[in-house]
């Protein structure tokens, strides 16, 4: 089978050939058809990921079909089309397991990190990260899904925001267009914020009912003057962007962070205690949210914005993902 592999720790992408692997107990071996390529998939590129065993597999947005089941990998069968996203499996005996907090789990795995990913022909995946994906999902739109689609869809349904209710979604890019998108068939008053008027009728064509340029003014009091927004939902990794928003929170309303930077975000005590608001950040989910986004995706006709390469230029692919122009996401495709 051919891979994609990172050799090293900074090392540049190789096109290799491995034998096809056999799934173990609790396992299953999916034929890829679909990678997604994640700005996270960096951590593994340049060794920002502790722990990676290299050489390395990237890829952890990844749809396919079952082709081989290991002995107790229920409830797969083969022929199953099928999805792995972030949450890559889970040890089931720590105390997070233990408590039924799957995603959280000490010993979690995740594809393309501890494991290799989906920049290949094949994949084996623990049977307890597998998802199952609708029919009317194309692989190459569902990939994205997976990481993106699934952290921005489960950020909402579990925030404290109601049908009607002002949901700002920080940022129109990778996570963003995706956030607008479900915010408004989730029934918000979906409000895009963005740099620059060109993002305005993106944002609006994305389902968004009122964008904010965040570079012709103050982005605070435009939300405060549609009542504050009971959720902000920051996709950017800019922390600046996200400080400037807190204001404009409504009473009782959150900032729920989900770009990632170790840049502190500048709040004050004041501005929390006055009007009770929170901050606080989201990771993406297990396999059955997974299910849930897609299920989601496919009746209300959430779709990722994407570009299309095909396996053996993934190395193209993944600069054209983390150079900020690719619009909005970029899948590898393996022709099978």
């Amino acid at each position: 089978m051919r891979a994609v592999e990172v050799p090293a720790a900074g090392g540049d992408f190789e096109l290799v050939t491995r034998d096809i692997p056999e799934p173990g107990r609790d396992e299953v071996r999916i034929r890829v058809q679909a990678c997604g390529i994640c700005h996270s998939d960096a951590l593994v590129k340049f060794g920002h990921w502790p722990g990676v065993v290299y050489p390395r597999v990237p890829g952890h947005e990844i749809v396919g079909v079952v082709d081989a089941v290991g002995p107790d990998a229920k409830p797969w069968k083969v022929g199953a089309r099928v999805g792995v996203g972030w949450f890559g499996g889970c040890c089931f005996h720590c105390d997070r397991c233990r408590r039924g907090d799957l995603l959280h789990c000490t010993n979690g795995q995740i594809p393309g990190m501890t494991y290799d990913g989906g920049y290949a022909d094949y994949l084996i995946a623990p049977a307890i990260a597998v998802a199952s994906v609708p029919d009317d999902l194309a692989s190459a739109e569902a990939a994205p899904l997976l990481c993106a689609g699934i952290t921005t869809f489960n950020a909402l349904r579990h925030s404290g925001a109601k049908a009607g209710d002002v949901v700002a979604v920080l940022g129109v890019g990778g996570l963003g267009h995706l956030g607008v998108q479900f915010a408004a068939k989730m029934g918000f008053h979906t409000v895009a914020i963005a740099r620059g008027a060109d993002k305005a009728q993106p944002a609006r064509d994305l389902g968004a009912h009122r964008y904010i340029d965040s570079t012709r003014g103050d982005v605070a009091k435009e939300l405060q003057a549609l009542g504050g927004a009971k959720v902000v939902l920051a996709t950017v990794t800019n922390a600046p962007a996200m400080a400037a928003t807190i204001d404009g929170i409504a009473t009782g309303g959150e900032l729920i962070v989900l770009g990632a930077t170790a840049e502190p975000i500048a709040v004050t005590p004041i501005q929390l205690i006055g009007a009770s608001r929170t901050v606080r950040g989201w990771p993406s989910g297990i396999a059955t949210d997974s299910e849930d986004t897609m299920r989601f995706s496919a009746l209300q006709g959430v779709r990722p914005q994407i570009e299309r390469f095909p396996l053996e230029r993934a190395a193209e692919a993944f600069e054209r993902m983390m150079s900020g122009n690719a619009r909005f996401r970029v899948v590898l495709e393996t022709g099978a």
